[in-house]
């Protein structure tokens, strides 16, 4: 996945409030690894119209967190 690569040219800190997209400079591509990464990784589906809403990387990480325990409570 592009912005877990080694040597990238990426800083390693990312604030909240910086935009996922343009900060990780993902394409159109980027973004659907992104949402297979996520599902992967933590077991649930992403709704296209739910990965809209995310801007953010704090829009990212509650997104994540919600559907998380959403996915513990069922």
């Amino acid at each position: 996945m592009l912005f877990w690569r080694k040597n990238s040219k990426f800083p390693r800190k990312h604030y909240p409030e910086a935009d996922l997209k343009a900060t990780l400079e993902l394409d159109s591509l980027d973004y659907i690894d992104l949402v297979v990464a996520i599902e992967n990784n933590f077991g649930f589906k992403v709704k296209p119209e739910d990965f809209q809403g995310i801007v953010t990387f704090q829009d990212f990480y509650d997104y994540v967190i919600q559907r998380v325990k959403q996915k513990e409570l069922v």
